[in-house]
């Protein structure tokens, strides 16, 4: 699988990540889908059975549910400080919905 970070969003993750308990990672997660398109979002969680560690294209890797792997193989998150701070995820070969 693969996931895509723009720099902005390592380094809030990496903020995220140095404030984890131990044997936590970042997971990107669905927290709703319906028809072709998910809405996504991100948080700290420890590794189970079905996840799989993704290296992004930056420093920081992510816990990925291999179940979700339909949506969530080639997601993209990215952090914007305007118009107010935040991630924006989504998969761009999915529908154009994003969190």
């Amino acid at each position: 699988m693969k996931v895509k970070v723009n720099r902005h969003a390592e380094k809030v993750m990496k903020q995220m990540l140095s404030k984890a308990n131990e044997g936590e990672m970042l997971r990107v997660y669905i927290t709703e889908h319906h028809g072709k398109h998910a809405h996504y979002d991100l948080k700290l969680d420890k590794q189970t059975d079905h996840d799989e560690v993704v290296k992004t294209d930056k420093e920081v890797d992510v816990l990925v549910d291999t179940r979700d792997s339909e949506f969530l193989d080639g997601v993209w998150i990215q952090y914007f400080h305007v118009p107010q701070p935040g991630f924006v995820i989504y998969n761009p070969q999915k529908e154009s919905h994003h969190h």
